[in-house]
């Protein structure tokens, strides 16, 4: 167990370690705080967000999980937690990045007009909007399809009934955006357009991504066809690209409310970048060590209570619009579904151990396959190592 928790987690142990001792270094005991609190919010509204990675991230195939963990880290900390921002106000405020740089060094209140922090609060609608559309798209489409697993019977049943009309999680969808923008919105043509394009970046990535995976799967069955074994089809090739990308926009909607909230303890626009950073980080090897522990075939229900969380995060987004919404309060709705799911699981398992046990012996097979492909011996349940 420790020798997993090391592999999984070594680099982001390293990465806090070099974060914390470079900021008490240039930024004294004060910045080391704040880097250590901004580290553990984005990891409290972000663990929802690992359980979905992981059911995404082990579709595809060893290449693009390692670019997930590699480059997609490098988007993670450098594009949303910095960049990102910098972007925004310098859009909203007709400044150009060197402009925007300098506002953000200068820092400034959030009530303070014509500071970085006000001006990013201020387009806080917009994003708002994009993600909570993106997200709320995402919780739709899950449960709006029929699955064998259900975890609230009581409600997932009816709703899987509904989603059998077709298109009915765009319907809905709009219907949200209207309502959001007309009640709860200022400038409702700017939430409008944003939330639009919430739903069409959705719709566009996560329908290329099924596309080209489909094309595929087709490839794959053509080519087994002939004899051969039956395998477990991981994506590659253009499909994978195309999950890489809605796996960093996802990433990109969850991390909205988690960088427009860390300008509520401080300003410093490096000190954010550096603490939501590392905090991202731990995110990413969460994901690795629920696919390498095989955690979400063994507790089945931990899909289930991410994806409700992903509806209640864009719930909390659409309301943010006009009102201020605590990140405690994120962050407690998110770890209560999971561990009100996790908690499910457990109570399964014992009551039908014989599940339990037709799970893991599936998922050592699947490891044992990978071993075969990769040439090296196959590891054991404990362990599980895909990437």
């Amino acid at each position: 167990m420790t020798h997993v928790i090391i592999k999984t987690f070594g680099w982001s142990f390293a990465v806090t370690a070099v974060a914390l001792v470079g900021s008490l270094v240039l930024g004294g005991p004060t910045a080391l705080a704040l880097v250590a609190i901004l580290c553990v919010l984005e990891i409290s509204l972000s663990f929802d967000n690992a359980v979905v990675n992981a059911t995404i991230l082990e579709k595809m195939n060893a290449f693009w999980q390692k670019m997930f963990l590699t480059v997609g880290i490098l988007i993670a900390v450098f594009g949303m937690r910095l960049l990102f921002p910098l972007l925004i106000v310098a859009a909203t405020a007709h400044l150009n990045p060197v402009e925007a740089v300098s506002l953000a060094r200068e820092g400034g209140a959030v009530t303070e007009p014509g500071t970085y922090a006000y001006l990013l609060h201020e387009a806080h609608p917009s994003i708002a909007a994009f993600g909570g559309m993106f997200l709320f798209m995402l919780f739709l489409d899950f449960f709006f399809e029929d699955r064998d697993i259900r975890w609230l019977h009581w409600l997932e049943s009816p709703l899987a009934r509904v989603g059998k009309l077709d298109q009915l999680s765009v319907v809905v969808a709009l219907v949200v955006l209207v309502l959001g923008a007309e009640f709860l919105a200022k400038d409702a043509g700017a939430v409008m357009i944003a939330g639009g394009l919430g739903i069409v970046t959705y719709l566009l990535v996560n329908g290329l991504g099924e596309l080209f995976q489909n094309a595929g799967e087709e490839a794959e069955v053509g080519v087994e066809g002939r004899g051969g074994p039956p395998q477990v089809l991981k994506a590659s090739g253009k499909a994978a690209f195309f999950l890489f990308m809605y796996l960093e926009v996802l990433d990109a909607s969850f991390s909205f409310d988690g960088v427009i909230g860390a300008f509520a303890i401080t300003q410093d626009i490096f000190i954010i970048a550096v603490g939501l950073g590392v905090g991202a980080m731990y995110i990413r090897s969460m994901t690795v060590y629920l696919i390498r522990k095989g955690t979400l075939k063994s507790y089945v229900f931990l899909e289930h209570g991410a994806f409700w969380a992903i509806g209640a995060l864009a719930v909390i987004l659409l309301v943010s619009i006009k009102h201020e919404v605590p990140e405690v309060v994120t962050g407690l709705i998110g770890v209560g579904f999971i561990g009100a799911a996790f908690i499910s699981s457990i109570v399964r398992n014992r009551r039908h151990p014989e599940l339990a046990e037709e799970v893991h012996a599936g998922h050592h097979d699947a490891d044992t396959e990978h071993a075969q492909d990769t040439g090296s011996s196959p590891p054991s349940i404990a362990t599980s190592p895909r990437i």
